[in-house]
């Protein structure tokens, strides 16, 4: 559609996915006066990411650390920012942080906290609750004295070459091996000599925290050996300096935590009726009670999905009058606001992608991106009006370059009505013929939209016709349209052969015979579905895949759960759950494969850990199919979105060259 496109000299480049300026931490001063954020943005020279702290008032945005590389935490006042900032010199699971005024000057050292920490939320002026991993095993080994500790680092030191585990999960996606290890809640003070106390046990998981009213709210699950995941809801109350349970009854997955009239608020959800991935109710807490107030259509969270996002921010705000959220509608994001009543108010809505907020008394800003534009910060009234745009941190990077506007598809695959979106290279010709790639989303509870999505602008600037939809397993569309509980290769396959048909025969353009397919994570799975049972598409990149739910189930840190619900399986034991898990694994199938497959795996990829890529290009192998599999060593799940720079790079060099052999 000509209107939506301008005419550019330049086309979008493999490397300028590490070019981008990425916001995080959006929040407002406690007068609302200000915002601040930090930005992660790579230095190639090191192969890895810096980060730059901003602030903006009356509009205006300036940079306030150029040489400190500190992520920005959280407004002590209206007048200093908490950074935390990671030293050459800083001794092994500490943490450091500074203090920086707003009116200039350096960042200056603040407190140094003896273990590695993940949260703050300010309690009262210098107190402060913080989330912190300790060892299960020596849960007060953050009370040391420097001798002890280095002693008992120099005997870690000496094990390196040894990982014993002894309970499950015992590695985590992100974070490595985990085993023994737990985030913890701890109550720092920070008035006159330093002060830390543990709260929570050894043996409990801790999940989400709440300050307010002379206690501290706070969700965690028990970890004996197996983690469970249903939660626990406690509070420890300040002045008796002592914990009382809230809600301890078992079977309920509790999310974040919430006060409206004072009166206590969660996300809730038991699972029963879709599963491990349903959406949770907002519900009143009262003792060992939880009162379902609203029951949400669709998911309250940031769900629009693109890889050109690290970290993030907060998707959800409660000033005590009203609770404010992102939601996910469809192929685009709203934002929601309710009082007590619980009646729900749009306050903004549009096409694109809020990946988080911030919200003052009267004020709303957010991180947005659209189909033209990388994530940056924008401002609007509470009421949703006035939006205005302050942060111009990747307008110039795009300013040359072309993109392709996401071109609306419908069309109907069985009882659905869906869509989907084409994005034609620059100078597209109606008398010229073009290869194609099929772009497949993860999760597969999350959503495309339209929203700038590098590798696709990468491919369409080389001249391919890219195409993407939300199948049924998307978000956005509610439970009942997200449960693909084993229906995994039937629905999901139907849905996406149906609209590869619906777009074939809209674009006459495409050339049949070199038309690709990826996909990442369940997107992964998917294009190893596809290659197990068709032989339409020319080649495949098959990213951070399952091929087999028997053994992802087995190894990833999420699987004893995850497999078997998503499977339909009644659990991990027995040969019904296990041929449950076999049928819906592209593994079974490979002895049909023919498609050409590139397979791109990390070594620390413990959501879809590396096996999973392994036996499929080894099955691949052993057919005679052309196959390779690229391991990326000390990557991750997110080394599409967060990966170091030059090997993100080379990820996607390594697929478009696979597309370049196979369909140009």
């Amino acid at each position: 559609m000509a209107k939506h496109t301008k005419k550019r000299s330049g086309r979008i480049l493999i490397d300028d996915i590490c070019r981008y300026r990425i916001p995080a931490s959006l929040q407002y001063s406690p007068n609302g006066e200000l915002l601040a954020f930090h930005t992660t943005e790579p230095d190639i020279a090191k192969n890895t990411y810096k980060h730059n702290v901003y602030l903006i008032k009356d509009g205006k945005c300036r940079q306030v650390t150029h040489s400190l590389d500190a992520s920005f935490l959280f407004f002590d006042d209206n007048d200093t920012l908490v950074l935390e900032r990671k030293g050459e010199d800083q001794a092994p699971g500490t943490t450091q942080l500074f203090k920086l005024h707003v009116g200039g000057g350096e960042a200056e050292p603040w407190i140094m906290l003896p273990f590695v920490a993940r949260g703050y939320k300010k309690v009262s002026d210098g107190v402060y609750a913080v989330t912190g991993m300790i060892s299960a095993k020596d849960p007060d080994g953050y009370m040391d004295d420097p001798e002890t500790r280095k002693k008992k680092i120099e005997a870690m030191m000496a094990d390196k070459d040894y990982q014993v585990v002894d309970e499950v999960p015992y590695w985590f996606n992100g974070a490595g091996f985990t085993n023994g290890l737990r985030p913890a809640l701890f109550l720092v003070d920070t008035n006159g000599k330093l002060r830390i106390k543990r709260i929570t046990g050894a043996d409990l998981r801790l999940g989400r925290v709440l300050p307010c009213g002379g206690k501290i709210y706070y969700t965690g699950s028990e970890f004996k050996g197996r983690a469970k995941i249903d939660s626990k809801l406690m509070a420890y109350d300040l002045e008796k300096k002592r914990v009382t349970n809230v809600f301890t009854k078992e079977g309920y997955m509790i999310g974040r935590l919430f006060l409206l009239n004072d009166e206590l608020y969660c996300e809730a959800t038991d699972g029963k009726k879709f599963g491990f991935g349903e959406t949770p109710n907002i519900c009143k807490v009262s003792k060992n009670r939880l009162e379902t107030v609203y029951v949400p259509e669709t998911t309250l969270a940031a769900a629009v999905i693109g890889d050109t996002i690290h970290g993030g921010g907060e998707d959800t705000y409660s000033d005590g009058k009203h609770f404010v959220t992102v939601a996910t509608v469809d192929d685009h994001n709203a934002i929601y606001s309710f009082d007590s009543s619980f009646k729900k108010k749009v306050i903004w809505e549009d096409k694109g992608m809020v990946s988080f907020i911030a919200v003052s008394e009267k004020k709303i800003a957010m991180c947005y991106q659209d189909w033209n534009h990388v994530a940056e910060i924008y401002e609007m009234t509470r009421d949703g009006k006035d939006l205005i745009k302050l942060t111009s941190l990747n307008d110039a990077l795009l300013e040359d370059r072309y993109i392709a506007y996401p071109e609306r598809i419908d069309y109907k695959s069985g009882e659905e009505e869906l869509h989907g979106w084409v994005l034609l290279p620059d100078g597209f010709s109606k008398k010229k013929k073009y290869p194609a790639v099929l772009d497949i989303h993860g999760g597969p509870r999350a959503s495309y939209g339209e929203t700038f999505f590098h590798e696709m602008q990468l491919w369409a600037a080389g001249g391919y016709i890219v195409f993407f939809t939300n199948i049924r397993g998307s978000d956005g569309r509610g439970d009942a349209f997200a449960d693909i509980r084993d229906k995994y290769g039937y629905v999901d396959y139907e849905n996406v052969m149906d609209f590869t048909d619906a777009v074939l025969d809209a674009y006459p353009e495409i050339d049949t015979s070199r038309v690709c397919v990826t996909g990442g994570s369940y997107g992964g799975f998917m294009t190893n579905w596809i290659i197990t049972h068709t032989d339409r598409f020319c080649c495949a990149a098959s990213q951070r895949s399952i091929a087999n739910w028997i053994s992802m189930s087995f190894i990833s840190d999420i699987g004893n759960f995850f497999g078997p619900d998503q499977c339909g399986a009644e659990g991990l034991f027995g040969d019904i759950a296990f041929e449950k898990m076999w049928d819906h694994s592209p593994l079974k199938y490979a002895d049909n494969v023919k498609t050409p497959t590139l397979f791109i795996h990390s070594d620390e990829d413990y959501r879809c850990p590396l096996p999973e890529g392994m036996q499929m290009m080894q099955a691949l192998a052993n057919k005679n199919v052309e196959t390779r599999l690229v391991i990326f060593k000390g990557e991750n799940h997110e080394l599409s979105r967060s990966g170091k720079p030059a090997h993100r790079i080379r990820r996607l060099k390594e697929i478009t060259d696979w597309f370049e052999k196979f369909a140009k």
